[in-house]
């Protein structure tokens, strides 16, 4: 009888840990004109060269640690900003000034603290 008390006891143990151990660590990513009371304004694909400046804001679950945006201007990397993850469900953005001279296809990159790519958001400037 203890016997099987105490496997009842291990293989929930076991199940529960497996619980624990397949959150996973969801991301996404907008790209908006403002943030504001800790959501994303104006989010969109595309934006005027007035633009002046936009945001990128980020939605991390189970998460913890730091998150890295990478932003790119075509393919060149123009900006890098490292953002703390201080909770199990964290908003964060970081912001980019746009002179209206950077036209074309811009994207921004959802990194880990490893460099791993954990969401892409790509935008327009036109």
């Amino acid at each position: 009888m203890k016997q099987a008390v105490l496997l009842g006891v291990v293989f929930a143990l076991a199940l529960a840990g497996s619980l624990v151990a397949a959150e996973q660590v969801t991301v996404s990513a907008k790209v908006c004109t403002a943030v504001k009371d800790r959501t994303p304004v104006g989010a969109a694909d595309s934006f005027p060269a007035s633009v002046g400046e936009v945001y990128c804001f980020t939605e991390v679950i189970n998460g913890s640690g730091t998150i890295v945006h990478a932003w790119f201007h075509g393919d060149k990397e123009v900006r890098t900003m490292e953002l703390p993850v201080k909770a199990a469900r964290w908003r964060t953005w970081s912001a980019k000034e746009i002179s209206p001279s950077m036209t074309g296809d811009w994207h921004v990159e959802v990194r880990d603290a490893s460099g791993a790519v954990l969401a892409t958001v790509k935008f327009t400037i036109k």
